[in-house]
């Protein structure tokens, strides 16, 4: 089979871009977006966790530049916005998703996410892993 005629994986309609392609030239950026009550605060909240700069931000949305590649992560504000409840609970709004970082030391992880505004999950259901909630409640997980 030729190059011509290889099935294009992935989604049609999108730009292809080789790995030599400068990252800002590129048309096929994907991201991750949270919503919350108030998008500059957790935005600001996930910078200085992650050490992302901020790329874009208004009071409606703010996006985080992580460095490499063209993923983003970016909070919208959601006006009706309603805090996700961890553990799981019937009838309560439930996390739809949620954030792994990988860290070397988890004590001084976890207590430099404190200090930027994040809290400690009541529940925790592993020894390497511990669930904190950011400032608007999206749960997230830091492990070693």
């Amino acid at each position: 089979m030729t190059e011509q005629e290889k099935p294009v994986r992935g989604l049609r309609g999108r730009g292809r871009f080789s790995s030599g392609t400068e990252r800002w030239s590129r048309s096929d950026w994907w991201g991750i977006v949270l919503e919350a009550p108030d998008p500059v605060v957790v935005g600001h909240f996930w910078s200085e966790l992650m050490g992302w700069p901020v790329w874009k931000e208004d009071e409606n949305d703010v996006a985080l530049d992580v460095g490499e590649g063209v993923g983003y992560l970016s909070v919208q504000r959601a006006e009706h916005y309603v805090r996700p409840v961890w553990p799981p609970e019937p009838g309560a709004q439930g996390m739809q998703m949620h954030l792994d970082v990988e860290v070397d030391d988890l004590e001084a992880a976890v207590a430099h996410a404190v200090e930027l505004g994040a809290t400690v999950a009541e529940f925790q259901p592993q020894e390497d892993v511990r669930v904190l909630l950011d400032p608007a409640g999206h749960p997230f997980c830091l492990y070693t």
